[in-house]
């Protein structure tokens, strides 16, 4: 993502180990990259993620068994493009 975008100023994100893992932490730490927790139980402060993961698990996560990898990148491109 930040070959495509750039590297962000800041990352917001909720207190799940992919984001509070020492590696990520340092990687962030060595790009610059701030990370701003919300509050644990406190989901309405990163709203628009908590309602986009909400939208792609019930559109199609729920509803497809992915075989390969690239079938899920298919699937979602697709989804995300409708």
């Amino acid at each position: 993502m930040f070959v495509f975008r750039g590297i962000p100023e800041h990352i917001r994100s909720d207190n799940g180990p992919e984001f509070t893992a020492k590696a990520i932490r340092k990687w962030l730490n060595r790009l610059g990259v701030k990370t701003l927790f919300i509050e644990p139980g406190s989901p309405w402060e990163n709203g628009y993620i908590e309602s986009f993961n909400g939208k792609l698990r019930d559109e199609l996560l729920n509803r497809e068994i992915f075989t390969t990898l690239t079938e899920a990148e298919i699937l979602i491109e697709q989804w995300r493009r409708e």
